[in-house]
This record gives structure tokens, sequence and C-alpha cells, in this order.
């Protein structure tokens, strides 16, 4: 994601306290791409997901990651769109509003020889989500939506989703404070909670259109 405004947390804490010269590093933790240290670039907050965080997100997803069609909102690092890559996600489609940090994300990819799979869109997530997918676009199985704090972006993002971005089934994983309980669609079902800090992820699955 862009960089916080003063009111905003800092964007996630550290998976790899070392520092680099101009920034830290980002360790991705499993599959194809574990223990793969890439460059983090010098921005305000920009941090990866923790490695527990992540660790637990995909043992829940063990079995939803490997063919997945991912969207990562308000990516910033990309951790969870490259950790979803190194475990045999399909594609990765990376939205990030910060030019520089969403160049430092291609790069990144590129490194990992991943950029086939994973692509870049340089663009304001509410934006990016306020128009419907083209025809040619399949829907997206799996979603990561962490967007700054206190500036009450989780809730129109999770009603945009529903505008055809999603596959039916879906898995959404929310991050956000701990006092804000975003409210979803009717139609996701809370599947998981993990608490870190001042943060609290959950996993949530789209149910069938016929509610089953």
């Amino acid at each position: 994601m862009t960089r916080r405004r003063p009111t905003s947390r800092p964007r996630r804490s550290t998976s790899d306290t070392r520092q680099g010269k101009g920034g830290g590093r980002l360790r991705l933790i499993g599959g194809e791409f574990r223990r793969r240290l890439l460059p983090v670039l010098d921005s305000p907050g920009l941090r990866p997901t923790p490695d527990r965080v992540r660790e637990t997100l995909f043992n829940w997803l063990a079995t939803a990651t490997p063919g997945a069609r991912v969207l990562d909102l308000f990516a910033g690092t990309g951790a969870l769109g490259l950790e979803a890559l190194s475990r045999g996600a399909r594609a990765s489609l990376f939205v990030e509003r910060d030019a520089r940090v969403a160049q430092a994300l291609g790069a990144n990819l590129e490194t990992l020889g991943a950029e086939q799979r994973g692509r870049v869109i340089t663009a304001d997530a509410l934006a990016f989500l306020a128009t419907p997918p083209a025809d040619a676009t399949p829907p997206f199985t799996l979603v990561f939506l962490d967007p700054p704090f206190r500036q009450q972006l989780a809730q129109p993002c999770c009603e945009r989703l529903e505008r055809g971005w999603l596959a039916e089934e879906a898995y959404i994983y929310v991050e956000t404070e701990s006092a804000l309980a975003p409210q979803v669609p009717v139609s996701w079902q809370l599947h998981r909670e993990v608490r870190a800090g001042d943060s609290t992820g959950r996993l949530y699955r789209r149910l069938p259109a016929d509610g089953s």
C-alpha cells in the first residue's frame, strides 16, 4: 500500500529485522521460493506481514493456494501475494498506489523469475475496484485486503469486490485494526481469525450462490 498518513499504523510489522542499505528485507517462508530474501524499499511504514501471521494464514489456505488466482490489494511489499506464488498460486495481481513501491515489487518478481505469473498495477485500490472487471478477466479465488488503518477503507473495498471480482467460494483475507470489525457482504462466512499486536486478520469464505 502507499505511504501511511500520520494517523495510520506502520504498514506491517517487519518479517526480517535485518536491515540492508536503503531498507529492510522480506523473507519468503514456504514453497518454491522458501528462504529467499528480497529487498524492501526504504519507504515510511513499508513492512512485510510478520512471518508468524503468514505461516498461520497459509496453513489455513494450504489446499486453496495451489492454482489460485490471487488479488493483493494495497500490496506494499507484496508479501502475501508473493508467498502465494511461492506456494503454487497460478497468478497474482498486485495493486499498489505508490509508483516507487510498485516498481520495487515488480523488480522482486523479476528476481524470483515469477514475472510471468505476477503482475503489478499502479493504482488506487478503491478506484481499481470501482469498475467491474472485463469479461475476459477470470474472477479471483483468493484476495488479500490490508488497507491503511483508521481510513475506513476495508468496508467499501469488501463491497466493491462483490461487483464481479470474486469466484464462487473465494477466500478473502481482511486485515484491520483490532478495534474495527468491518461489515462484510452477507455471503462471506468467517472461516478463521488471527490477532497480532494491534491488528486482526480475518479469513472469510464466500458462500455459493445457493447458500449451501
